[in-house]
């Protein structure tokens, strides 16, 4: 019989975390860090294939080297926050298969195969993105995810020399409540979902 989260944890995942724009001074130790991946790779991915790479921005340096790929209306935030973590797909991930899926002979169905290596690498990478919010919630941390960016200067700065590109941004810490807005609203399951 499976598991179930008691109503204290599903608020903490879900129905009272929120998108925080506004962060507490305080520092999130780097055993945090480990501890929101070491949750997060759990996730399920297609053949296992685990596209996510993740640098956590975090010194004034690289906050610097950050700062010039964000729009301006992330900018305040995202230099305010403890950490940033850059969630990028490996787009070379096809190459750990025989690590990650030794069930199988995996790399020839993806190499060489651009578009099939993108929308695997972004379908996964995204799954795994969102597992990264839910565990990062998990440990008590705030996120503030974003898209507000520069991607091409985003990839230059941080993954020139790698197969890595930024799927997306999320700062995360201790959120400030007072900088909370209203939630907005949310499709209700008839207006989103059928049975069929």
């Amino acid at each position: 019989m499976s598991k179930i989260l008691d109503d204290a944890g599903l608020d903490v995942i879900f129905r009272e975390a929120r998108t925080h724009n506004a962060w507490q001074d305080r520092e999130v130790s780097d055993v945090l860090l480990q501890a929101i991946y070491d949750l997060a790779r759990m996730g399920p991915t297609s053949l296992n294939c685990c596209p996510l790479r993740v640098v956590f921005v975090q010194s004034a340096e690289a906050k610097a080297r950050l700062k010039p790929a964000l729009f301006a209306g992330n900018v305040e935030k995202t230099m305010a926050a403890p950490v940033t973590a850059i969630l990028a797909n490996d787009l070379e991930f096809y190459e750990r298969l025989s690590q990650l899926a030794p069930h199988g002979d995996f790399r020839d169905k993806f190499a060489g195969k651009t578009t099939h290596i993108a929308e695997t690498a972004a379908r996964n990478g995204s799954l795994q993105g969102a597992y990264f919010m839910i565990a990062a919630r998990a440990v008590g941390l705030d996120c503030g995810p974003m898209s507000g960016f520069d991607a091409a200067k985003v990839n230059d700065e941080f993954f020139a020399d790698s197969a890595h590109r930024v799927n997306f941004l999320c700062n995360l810490g201790y959120g400030d409540k007072t900088g909370l807005r209203d939630r907005q609203p949310r499709l209700a399951f008839d207006e989103a979902c059928r049975i069929v």
